[in-house]
Parts: structure tokens; C-alpha cells; sequence
């Protein structure tokens, strides 16, 4: 848990690594990365991380060198943060009708206001599509989505 992301540094300016402090410092980053549902409503995480095979994760290292990765060694694929991959497609901080990509995090579809669900659902598919075409790697959408 410390080595995901910043959270050891985050963590270390707490003080020890206790309980509390790990707790606090998840809740810090959260609150930085997350929209306030009192102000946005969304639903989190929209897509999962992909996991792809090497030579996918090759042909997105030929664009682009620093693409962040992690090895998942039981199956010998990789896992490429949705996140980043949606970031660099430029959707961070897009809009589409009343529905966008959070400005801070770009896994986190909003509702600027009366967005239908359909809106919400145009925006993902949009999001897939290009993720999709500029990179060849399929989203999956982390949400449960209710007709």
C-alpha cells in the first residue's frame, strides 16, 4: 500500500506509518484528486485499469517512453492506468453536453448539472472509442450501469 503512488511521501509527512496516518493520508489524496459529490455528482472511477499484453504495451512505448505500467507477473501482462491513457487523449477536463471529465482525474466522469444518463454513457462511449482508436486498448467501464 505505501508504494502505490505518492502515498509513502504523503504518508512520511504525517509522521510514522501508523494505521491512522496511512488512513489520513488516503483520505488527503482522495479529497486533492476527487470531485465533492455535494458539488459534482459522479460515481467514482468510471473505467478499470486495462490489462494488455506486452506487445501492446510496446506499441504505446513507441508514442509515448514514459507510459507508466505495472507488471501483474500471474498472468505476464501489464496493467496501463485508465487514467493516463484517457489523459493523454486529451479528455481531462472535456465536456460533453452536461457531462465531463473531471479536471483533477480524468477516471472520474461528472455531472455538471441535469446531465441525463444518457449524457454520461455518450461521454464513456466517446472516451472508449478514442482510447480505442489512439491506442488500440479497450476500456472497461468499472461502473454498473442500470437501463
Amino acid at each position: 500500500m505505501l508504494d502505490y503512488g505518492n502515498v509513502r511521501e504523503a504518508v512520511e509527512m504525517l509522521g510514522e506509518p501508523s494505521l491512522r496516518n496511512v488512513r489520513q493520508c488516503i483520505v488527503d489524496i482522495r479529497r486533492q484528486k476527487l470531485p465533492d459529490p455535494g458539488v459534482f455528482g459522479n460515481a467514482g472511477s468510471f473505467f478499470k485499469n486495462p490489462m494488455v499484453d506486452v506487445s501492446v504495451l510496446s506499441a504505446v512505448q513507441a508514442d509515448f517512453p514514459e507510459v507508466p505500467f505495472y507488471t501483474m507477473p500471474e498472468s505476464g501482462r501489464v496493467k496501463i492506468p485508465a487514467g493516463w491513457l484517457i489523459e493523454k487523449a486529451g479528455w481531462k477536463g472535456q465536456s460533453l453536453g452536461n457531462a465531463a471529465v473531471h479536471k483533477n482525474q480524468a477516471l472520474v466522469l461528472i455531472n455538471k448539472g441535469h446531465a441525463t444518463g444518457r449524457e454520461i454513457l455518450t461521454l464513456a462511449e466517446a472516451i472508449e472509442a478514442d482510447i480505442r482508436y489512439k491506442f488500440n486498448i479497450t476500456l472497461q467501464r468499472e461502473v454498473n450501469v442500470v437501463e
